[in-house]
């Protein structure tokens, strides 16, 4: 792993040494050297490596004659990414750029995907059973989900329903047994399928 080495306070107060470039593969560390007293570090990468580059902090203090380790993790890239690495000291009083280049990565997995052949052709159709045999299915179904007391007890609500509309002889009444017949005949497909 490539490591960007930066030293601070050098030669002079908020002085920064940093090489002029610097070109990884992958996340690397900046080192941030303090040769002499302590010090507030801001890095800020340009648009396109920001678009690639990630940091947790930008502002970073480094004690008297200490030394700083501030993780830089990078994305994926396809091609190279160029941009520039800001680092100030000083609050502002001295600024240094590094050429900064993201290069693919040799240990990016191939992003094409293998497609079987098999998945190409369509698929194979299973003929759809008679009517017949579909209702008998279907009436099947039925019986093994207990629904034989359901669909008998549906059918005398029904009926019990039609009764009262037709002795009351109502637009409501007959309203609500068109809804009650829609609903019951609604969870009976549902019941089948």
């Amino acid at each position: 792993m490539p490591t960007l080495d930066v030293e601070l306070n050098g030669e002079t107060v908020h002085d920064i040494d940093a090489p002029d470039s610097f070109v990884t593969d992958g996340p690397f560390p900046v080192v941030l050297e303090n040769s002499g007293r302590s010090t507030h570090v801001h890095l800020h990468f340009d648009d396109d490596l920001d678009r690639v580059t990630a940091v947790d902090e930008v502002n970073h203090y480094v004690a008297d004659e200490a030394t700083r380790h501030v993780h830089v993790s990078t994305a994926d890239v396809d091609e190279p990414v160029r941009g520039k690495l800001k680092i100030v000291t000083g609050y502002g009083s001295n600024t240094t750029y590094v050429d900064v280049r993201v290069d693919p990565s040799p240990e990016t997995p191939d992003r094409s995907v293998a497609v079987d052949e098999e998945l190409s052709a369509p698929p194979e159709r299973t003929p759809e059973p008679p009517a017949r045999q579909r209702a008998v299915n279907a009436l099947d179904r039925l019986v093994q989900r207990g629904g034989v007391a359901g669909a008998v007890f549906g059918l005398v609500a029904v009926g019990v329903a039609v009764g009262v509309a037709m002795a009351v002889d109502s637009a409501v009444v007959w309203l609500a047994v068109g809804i009650a017949l829609m609903v019951a005949f609604g969870a009976a497909l549902l019941s089948v399928t």
